[in-house]
């Protein structure tokens, strides 16, 4: 009995853990029509290419209107919201540029400097393969490839 309840138990956790809200990498809900930018105040539900989210582990989701503004917040959350801390995140979501999927924007490779811009110009142009971040950077004219823990204020300064 002991063992069936244990295997119960864990069946509940693998379950629950990919399911919105319980930890799992899920895309978060789309953003309602009232839905601003913490940063720019732009309403994000028009720019559904390049709409990124932000998850807390109490399941509330901020929404970005591009990466740019998703790390200008990460990097000055106490601004934006300062009831809300870094070790509180549990999620960070990009969109593909060419699948225009949901992609985990901490494992994602990002294209600054090319063709292509964003709602607010100049942007952060995100992958979740490699392979299609340098396709896109030969194709569009793309300067440079970096990872998230390689995005600094200096790097969004520059995509001003």
């Amino acid at each position: 009995m002991p063992r069936l309840r244990f295997l119960l138990v864990l069946a509940a956790v693998l379950l629950f853990a990919g399911a919105p809200g319980y930890g799992g990498d899920a895309s978060p809900p789309g953003p309602g029509e009232r839905e601003k930018c913490p940063v720019c105040g732009m309403f994000v539900a028009k720019y559904k290419d390049f709409l990124s989210a932000v998850r807390f582990r109490d399941g509330a989701h901020v929404y970005f209107d591009g990466p740019k503004d998703l790390f200008r917040y990460l990097h000055g959350m106490k601004r934006y919201t300062p009831a809300r801390r870094p070790e509180d995140l549990e999620a960070v979501f990009v969109k593909d540029y060419y699948s225009l999927e949901f992609v985990d924007g901490r494992t994602a490779f990002y294209v600054t400097g090319s063709d292509v811009y964003g709602p607010m110009g100049k942007e952060l142009v995100p992958f979740g393969r490699e392979q299609d971040a340098r396709q896109f950077m030969k194709d569009h004219k793309g300067k440079t490839l970096l990872r998230f823990g390689e995005i600094t204020p200096r790097i969004l300064e520059g995509l001003q």
